[in-house]
Parts: structure tokens; sequence; C-alpha cells
């Protein structure tokens, strides 16, 4: 519908800015949402078939197209409920149904919230008449900015943000992937979804097919030719790295000290063997050194044996307070040591326990751990090697890891269990995650889990060593050491922040100007 000023009333022209032309019935947007949210799904790991980012997402901006508020924002959830529940379906390993519901369910909220905003930006700027380049490249750009915000803000809240599937990350395995070492994840999301956007405004009616397609080539193009960022080889590490395979999980049966035992008999495998450092997972002691004289016995004779520091985690107290904990173990003790700065909600500790124990008295009742925060620097030094560190869930948080790189550090040990997970496709999402921070870096990464899967991943993301699932084993690796900071690295944080500034102030200036055009 073709809205000319003065020729109908107020309530009429206002309409416009409602229904466009080109909108899906809703009898077939919400099956493209179900459609594009399974695709979606199947372009992150296991299958991690990452052309299929570029279809998911055209095919739900396109079920967003002239859409009314509410059923736009109805078109969001489907695509949002059906990714979440296949991609996060490991959550119910840990504690049951209850919570993999609950958050599938307000990861398709919060995208339900998002789209509305697409919806709104493709409504502004149909009342606004746009053409030529801000037709066909400025839209695209918005619309991208404004997906990315929706990422960077559910990175944030609630209880600190859950960003685990972001479009970015689902291209570390594809040509693209080395342009996160310029703009970090969070720019390889914007691009992506540009290239979507600008495809689908070269597809609508009444654009010239060959000149419309020149904004999306002009993203693609240099996206595939782009090499990563070089960083600086500065020498080599030698790492021993140990997966137990013990009875890691929260509710394994198991007696004190089981988890350690593991470790320690896998690590004899190692026995002989020179190393600058000896690394076992997250968890990997299972007693409080500070509060027991023979495990700290046992650390430094074990600190003894191989010749080398170790670096364990452990549950740790001091006062009132928990903390997960790793250690940089030598003959004389620890002598350094960080603590998880993102614990995770309803994991690790209980945000709000009064009120969810009112909600879900039983489920809230298993988790009686309460880990604090951390505020240490995520870095140690090993003799002269600087190491940064992330425990579990830390990694997929930009900031933990970029901090890291821009206080130093050459090489990266990303320590974890998963043994609540065992089964399931959550070791090898975070795996992909861990991929993706060492191309974003420039840096290798050591990924240590206690049940699997571990690697040893190289600066570009390829996969130098791998111990499978369920399996025992030990290994001894030189690891590349780098110097030199990524562009993402410093630009991360300007890059969202910006990002939110600029799409919600476009958005609203867009939306002022075309209420006044159609009201005028």
């Amino acid at each position: 519908m073709t809205v000319q000023r003065g020729t109908l009333p107020a309530t009429q022209r206002r309409s416009a800015l409602f229904q466009g032309a080109d909108a899906l019935p809703l009898t077939a947007a919400l099956p493209a949402a179900a459609l594009a949210g399974a695709l979606m799904d199947a372009a992150t790991p296991e299958l991690g078939w990452w052309p299929l980012t570029f279809i998911s997402v055209t095919i739900l901006l396109a079920a967003l197209l002239g859409r009314k508020i509410r059923s736009s924002f109805a078109v969001g959830c489907v695509f949002g409920a059906v990714f979440n529940f296949l991609h996060l379906i490991w959550v119910a390993e840990f504690l049951g149904p209850v919570p993999w519901v609950a958050l599938s369910a307000l990861q398709a909220l919060l995208i339900g919230v998002g789209s509305m905003a697409i919806t709104l930006a493709y409504r502004y700027m149909r009342a606004l008449r746009v053409g030529g380049f801000v037709d066909l490249a400025g839209v695209p750009a918005l619309v991208a900015a404004l997906w990315t915000a929706r990422e960077v803000l559910v990175g944030m809240w609630p209880y600190s943000g859950f960003p685990w599937a972001r479009v970015g990350m689902t291209q570390v395995s594809g040509p693209f992937a080395e342009a996160a070492s310029w703009v970090g994840t969070t720019g390889l999301s914007f691009l992506v979804v540009a290239v979507c956007a600008a495809s689908l405004q070269a597809l609508r009616p009444g654009r010239r097919r060959l000149i419309a397609s020149i904004p999306s080539l002009s993203v693609v193009l240099p996206l595939a030719i782009i090499p990563q960022y070089a960083t600086q080889n500065v020498g080599t590490f030698t790492v021993g790295w140990v997966q137990g395979n013990g009875p890691a999980g929260y509710f394994d049966n198991r007696s004190a000290s089981d988890v350690f035992r593991s470790q320690a008999k896998t690590s004899e495998q190692l026995l002989g063997n020179r190393m600058d450092v000896l690394v076992w997972p997250e968890g990997s002691v299972d007693t409080d050194p500070a509060a027991s004289e023979p495990t700290r016995r046992l650390l430094n004779e074990i600190s003894a044996a191989y010749g080398a520091p170790l670096l364990m985690n452990a549950a740790t107290t001091r006062g009132e307070r928990t903390f997960n904990s790793s250690m940089l173990w030598t003959v004389d003790g620890a002598k350094q040591s960080y603590d998880k700065i993102n614990p995770v909600p309803f994991g690790e500790y209980v945000p709000d326990r009064w009120l969810f124990e009112r909600l879900a008295p039983d489920l809230v009742g298993l988790i009686q751990r309460e880990y604090t925060p951390g505020r240490a620097e995520p870095v140690m030094d090993v003799g002269d090697v600087r190491v940064g560190l992330a425990i579990c869930f830390d990694v997929i948080y930009d900031g933990v890891i970029f901090d890291a790189a821009r206080r130093g550090a050459q090489v990266y040990i990303f320590q974890t269990n998963n043994a609540d997970f065992r089964g399931t496709d959550e070791n090898v999402q975070q795996l992909a995650i861990a991929r993706m921070r060492a191309i974003e870096t420039g840096r290798a990464v050591v990924n240590v889990s206690t049940v699997g899967t571990s690697q040893i991943i190289n600066p570009d993301g390829s996969t130098m060593e791998t111990i499978g699932v369920d399996t025992a084993a030990a290994r001894v690796s030189e690891v590349p050491l780098r110097e030199g900071v990524t562009p993402a690295t410093w630009l991360s944080p300007t890059v969202e922040t910006s990002t939110i500034i600029a799409s919600v102030g476009v958005l609203l200036c867009a939306g002022l100007r075309a209420r006044f055009r159609v009201q005028s």
C-alpha cells in the first residue's frame, strides 16, 4: 500500500506504519520462523554446518518484514524457542527439564523482543520511503546492528547474561572466521546479519537485482579474503595436560578425593617428561587445600615429581565465601591463584535464592554451593611466560578473554568440567567457543576437561591434539607462544557499546520522523 500525504484520513495514514504489502501471512511466517530456528541449531556444533546460518537469518528477517508488533514478537519467539530448546537441551542433563525450559523460554522471549525492534526498523524505513544507498545498505546495517545489540544485551542480563549462542560463533569452521581477529565475535555477528539483510533487501520488489546485490557482495568478498590478524611467534611452551575422567559430576557417586586420585593416577603417564607446567582441569582437586594438610602435601609431591608447577583447580573457602579457584602449585605451595569471575547462575550459585526457593524449593535445594565471583586478573606468570586463564563458563565472556590478552597473555589455558553434561553437545559447543577465542586473540588455547573433550588449539583455531570424551589420558605438547594484540581485543568494548547506542538512536530517530511524516 502506497500512502500519498493529504489523500487519506490520519487514522488510515497511521495504519501504513503497521502492515506492509510484503508481509508473509502469519500462518506462513510462524512455520518459517520454526524452520529458521532448526537451521540455526544445525549451524552450531555438533553438526556445525555454518552456511545454514545465512539461510536461517534470511528466512527469519523475511518473516519479520511488514509485520505488526505483536505478530513480530510471536515470530521471534517461535524462532527463539525452536533454536534454544534444541541447542540447549544439554541443560536438562544437570537438574532436569525445569531449568532447560526456563532458560530456553527466557532466551526465546528476549529474541522476540529483539525481533520487534527489527520489524520497527523495516516499518519506519518503509514509511520514510528511503531509496538508493540508504535502502540497499543503510536498512541492512540498521537491522544487523539491532540484531547484534540484542546479542550484546543478552550477554549482560539477567544475572551476568548468557552469551553462549551468537551468530558470529557459528562461523568458527567457515571461511569468514578470520575476520573475528579484526572485529571480534560481536563484529562478525553484525557482518553476517548485514549480508543476510542486504541479500533480502535486494530480493524485495522494485529493486534492480544487479545494483541491489552490491552491498551484500561488498561485505562477503572482504570477509572471504581477509586474513587473520598476524600475531608474533615468540617461542614455545611445553604443557603437560591431563584428563582424568573421574567422577567429577555434581551428582556422581563418589568418595572424598576420588577426582584427585583419578587425575594423579592418569598423570603418571607423563612421569619422566620435561614440561613447563602440568595442567589439570576445573574441579580436579575435590578438597580445599587450605583446609587439608594431606592435600597440600600431595600437591607439593606432585609438583616435585614432575619437575614443574601444577595448575589445578578446587573449591576454596575464605571466611564465609566460597570461590572456584585455580592455583599454580609448586613444591612450596600455591604461589598464584585466580578465582572464576563468572560463576554459573543456578549451577554454581542461586541468584535471589529467597525468591526461587519459593517458586521451586525442591529444585533450588539441590544447589547447595554458592560461589562468589572472583576479582583477580585472569592471568598468571609461569616462569617468564604469561598465561591467560578462563574457568569453564568464563570462556563465553569477551571481557575475561580480552582482558587477559591486553595484560600480555601469550597463551591461554581453559580449565573446564563437562561431567554434568556427558553424552550431550555441550562440550563441543564450548570447544567451538574456545576455537573462536584462539582466532580472535591469535593465541594458542589449551582446553582441559575432566571428562572430555580436551584439546590443544592452534592460534588459527585449528586443532593440534585431542583427547576424546570419557577417556583417561595425558599428553605433553609444545604450544606456540604469541605476542601482539589483535584489533578485536582492543575494539570489542567499543564495538559493543557503539552498536547498542547507534542502533537504538537511529531507530528512535527514524520512528519519530516516520510518525511525523505520516501525521503531516
